[in-house]
């Protein structure tokens, strides 16, 4: 596979991985070291991409074995989750992202069990098939759709409760 077939069959996913990078690892600069690690090895093994059937799910499951993976090891201790993604500039547009309902959603999937955290992930913000999502976690469309249940009756009961704050 020449560099051009490489990139074609690469790039259009390449954001989809770092969402979920960046999902799973919270730190921006992790989540652009794990997707370029991933791309990296696609592109030593892209004489084999050919021989699956959805590069772009393999590609998805080398994402999160590798974040996983980064998660567990010795580094994972020294890493520190340092919010510097967002400017730290007080300017109206910021603080109005703030508070955006989508933003807080997001906030809440952080608190959620790492397994409910990358099914509501890869189904509700990804939008990939249960059939999918099943393949890339080594799991069944049942359980997911358990998982994903679950996490959304979380994330939902605790948006209620934040929205229903000081009110008896």
């Amino acid at each position: 596979m020449k560099q051009g077939e490489f990139l074609d069959t690469v790039l259009p996913f390449k954001d989809k991985l770092y969402r979920l990078a960046r999902r799973i690892l919270v730190s921006t600069d992790e989540a652009e070291d794990a997707v370029q690690e991933v791309c990296l090895k696609l592109w030593k093994n892209r004489n084999s991409i050919k021989n699956y059937n959805n590069p772009e799910a393999f590609a998805v499951t080398m994402t999160k074995n590798y974040c996983l993976d980064r998660l567990k090891s010795k580094q994972a201790g020294n890493l520190k989750i340092v919010h510097n993604n967002y400017a730290h500039t007080q300017n109206v547009e910021r603080e109005v992202e703030a508070n955006d309902g989508v933003a807080l959603v997001f906030k809440l999937m952080e608190t959620l069990p790492e397994q409910q955290k990358i099914v509501l992930q890869l189904r509700d913000v990804e939008q990939f098939e249960f059939s999918e999502i099943a393949k890339m976690l080594d799991s069944n469309e049942t359980a997911i759709r358990v998982a994903l249940s679950r996490a959304r009756k979380t994330v939902r009961e605790q948006l209620i409760q934040y929205n229903n704050y000081g009110i008896s």
